[in-house]
């Protein structure tokens, strides 16, 4: 929907990918849907969500055995979002390199993004 013809609308690094195979190997599901919601304390928060069926309006990266689906309402939000997965001492997650992000919280949770995104002033 808001994609660049022959550009991914995010990546996934060769972590992020395995990770994620893996996990929907493992619970039978069809993929990993992303998105964005109004929440914490920067103003908005990723959500994440293995569903059993693709929505159509769903945008969908393929890449490495992982499909990641894209909500439509956040479609604009992360246009151009590596995915990343860690692993530390303390914790292993997915995390968001996105462009489009003009601040994040301490915790890492909540994020904020360009005015021109979000409509407001």
């Amino acid at each position: 929907m808001f994609g660049t013809p022959g550009k991914q609308a995010v990546t996934l690094t060769e972590r992020a990918a395995a990770q994620i195979a893996r996990l929907m190997e493992k619970g039978g599901h069809q993929g990993l849907r992303i998105g964005v919601r109004k929440g914490g304390c920067a103003g908005m928060e990723y959500t994440m969500e293995f569903v059993e069926e693709v929505d159509p309006l769903d945008e969908v990266v393929e890449q490495g055995g992982a499909r990641v689906m894209i909500a439509p309402m956040a479609q604009m939000f992360l246009f151009g979002t590596e995915i990343d997965y860690e692993t530390t001492l303390l914790e292993s997650g997915f995390r968001f390199n996105n462009p489009n992000v003009t601040e994040a919280c301490g915790c890492g949770e909540s994020i904020k993004f360009d005015e021109s995104l979000t409509g407001e002033a």
